[in-house]
């Protein structure tokens, strides 16, 4: 018998050799019927393979990520069975889950293939998975694995073979297509119910330009053929808030090749948003007790040698950039602590001065390749609102719950309501990409867990993502269309302090290592911004919007009077402008609901006789007829309520 530990904690013996199929046939046969996969000490499996030792098991179904992630897997190797019905001898390069869907690097050598043979792929491959075939693993040795893709001419699958260890490799058969893969798989091909193919693009061989250009076939597939439907909706949707399309729209931000791919040039209403947030922090971590400090763009290597920083993202920083002076190189700052750190040390620490926090809006610079760079949401330059608190080990858990209140000030105040904290832990099994000592992780790890306990955050832990010097709570975010996004981080780290040498006289009068919590609530200020965007659809709250009003004289008898409402609003501090341009009051109405301007003042011969201001607010029409102190008021209140609604 073993032992198998289910995820409540419950242990429950087993004969050697259950699968976790027959587990969730013995908790019912509903659930049974829905697994997917499961994951055996942390590790995903099929839900068919034998169990024979001691292990915790987690059963997977759609609505998990690694379930999806095994559905989407053997949805590839589907339409890989489908493409080489209808292009005999064309090479399978790689075939992978992604975030939605999955993707197969094909050779199609003399074929042609385009986006017109999609609906034959998708009829086929619906065909094939309706014969329910079961997904069969079997170890093979590696002289049969090469003599099997010897024959079928496939020198990409030789090449992957030759880079694996005899006794490791696996092959997966369904009807009478068979692939080299490491699994897993769904039971059967009769859970996949619909099929869209995405799109096709060139990939290089192992994305080395030097290498052959594949063909990469993207798809996805639902067990329901409703969700499909849902999908492509929401495809169209996040179409339509795109935050590139918005912010040219809007007038917020651009890039120019001339500057240089993935560096964004912020335009002055872009600049505005942007500043209202860093204006929004800074009172916050104001009242918090942070102090600012500015750092430098670029640093000596030895900095970030001695941070650990050189080793880990080196190669995804800029080069060194050398002096005339001998042996001199700088880089251009990958990360603001190792600096933060530097000024920790300028002067003698005592424990009466921690905790000690640091807060700086600094951009830091990645080099990231051309074909990832994305908008807003991957650039080579951002800004992060990045902190650091130096504590003393009691000190931990207060500093940390603090730092959870700051991030969901932030959520609430900006409209984001559905949100996750994700513990992210090291990956147990590669340990090696971590630095620092097992128990000032174990520490770290059971301090940020304790914290988010106490605050009563919904989370989820994820091993292997953690960062390279701590254990972190990362929170994920949905936005208005249901997608999970990363914002907000809160890391705790006991190596920096030891690679800096970082310590401060306690109460007894020796000498101890402080503790740093790393926090940005924001993250990166690009990609929140473009976060923001998509799930405001451009609509952003009355506080933050860079113009919050307008004012629309009827015709140019009334610029006057319009600039007089300006002048007076603008004492209250309420932003806006004046669209004095010879139009149609009906043009000018129209383009300030497409430029999301929170408040349209129309302004004619009644208004200014009354002193008043006709106005409408954008996605609503008609508001009714306010003095100018009554509007202000009514601007006011409502801004009010959106910096307010944690305490609603």
């Amino acid at each position: 018998m073993i032992d198998i530990t289910l995820p409540d904690g419950t242990v429950k013996q087993f004969e050697k050799g259950v699968t976790a199929h027959d587990i969730a046939l013995s908790i019912s046969e509903g659930l049974a019927r829905n697994v997917l996969s499961a994951k055996v000490s942390g590790e995903v499996w099929d839900s068919n393979r034998p169990i024979n030792q001691n292990a915790s098991l987690q059963l997977l179904t759609w609505n998990d990520l690694d379930g999806k992630a095994t559905f989407w897997h053997s949805s590839a190797h589907l339409m890989a069975e489908a493409l080489e019905y209808f292009y005999p001898g064309i090479k399978l390069a790689i075939g992978p889950p992604i975030e939605n869907g999955f993707y197969y690097d094909i050779d199609f050598g003399d074929y042609q293939f385009t986006d017109k043979d999609f609906k034959k792929v998708e009829d086929k491959i619906i065909e094939l998975a309706r014969r329910s075939a079961p997904f069969v693993r079997k170890d093979i040795s590696k002289a049969d694995s090469l003599d099997y893709f010897e024959k079928k001419g496939d020198e990409y699958k030789l090449e992957l073979i030759d880079g694996l260890e005899d006794g490791s490799i696996t092959f997966y058969t369904q009807g009478e297509f068979t692939d080299l893969c490491r699994g897993p798989h769904i039971p059967h091909t009769g859970f996949v119910k619909s099929v869209k193919l995405m799109n096709i693009a060139g990939a290089y061989w192992r994305g080395d330009e030097k290498r052959k250009q594949l063909t990469r076939v993207y798809g996805i597939t639902f067990p329901k053929a409703k969700e499909l439907t849902e999908y492509l909706h929401l495809l169209e949707e996040a179409k339509k808030r795109d935050h590139r399309k918005l912010g040219k729209e809007l007038g917020l931000f651009t890039f120019s090749e001339r500057v240089g791919l993935g560096l964004p040039l912020w335009l002055p209403k872009g600049a505005a948003l942007r500043d209202r947030l860093v204006e929004f922090m800074k009172n916050e971590q104001m009242k918090s007790g942070y102090q600012q400090v500015s750092t430098p763009h670029i640093g000596h290597k030895n900095l970030y040698i001695t941070s650990g920083h050189y080793e880990k993202y080196g190669k995804d920083s800029f080069q060194p950039i050398t002096t005339p002076h001998e042996g001199e190189e700088f880089l251009l700052k990958p990360m603001n602590c190792p600096h933060h750190c530097e000024i920790y040390k300028a002067e003698p620490k005592s424990y009466k001065d921690l905790p000690l926090r640091l807060a700086e809006f600094g951009t830091v610079y990645r080099y990231e390749q051309h074909g990832e760079l994305h908008g807003l949401t991957r650039v080579r330059g951002f800004t992060q609102d990045d902190a650091h608190i130096f504590c003393t080990p009691e000190q931990v858990k207060e500093e940390f719950i603090k730092v959870i209140d700051l991030v969901l000030l932030v959520f609430s105040s900006l409209g984001f309501d559905d949100y996750t904290a994700q513990v992210s832990l090291r990956d147990p099994d590669n340990r090696e990409k971590y630095i620092g000592s097992d128990e000032n992780w174990e520490i770290a790890e059971r301090q940020i867990q304790e914290a988010a306990d106490e605050k009563g955050l919904e989370t989820v832990v994820e091993y292997g993502e953690a960062a390279f010097y701590g254990p972190k709570l990362d929170f994920m975010v949905k936005d208005a269309l249901g997608r999970s996004w990363q914002l907000g981080t809160i890391q705790v780290d006991y190596n920096l302090p030891e690679r800096f040498e970082l310590e401060y006289v306690g109460s007894d009068n020796q000498k101890h290592r402080p503790v740093m919590i790393h926090r940005a609530p924001f993250g990166s200020l690009e990609r929140f911004i473009a976060v923001l965007i998509e799930h405001t659809e451009g609509k952003f709250p009355l506080w933050l919007n860079p113009e919050q009003m307008i004012v629309l004289p009827i015709s140019d008898k009334y610029n006057e009077y319009a600039q007089k409402v300006l002048n007076q609003l603008n004492n209250y501090d309420i932003r806006g402008r004046i669209d004095d341009r010879n139009e149609k009051i009906g043009k000018k109405i129209r383009e300030a609901e497409m430029s999301r301007i929170t408040y349209m003042l129309i302004v004619g011969e009644k208004e200014a006789e009354s002193n008043s201001v006709s106005a409408r607010r954008q996605g609503q029409g008609d508001i009714g007829e306010f003095t100018i102190d009554k509007f202000a008021e009514l601007v006011k209140e409502e801004i009010h309520k959106e910096l307010n609604r944690r305490e609603e």
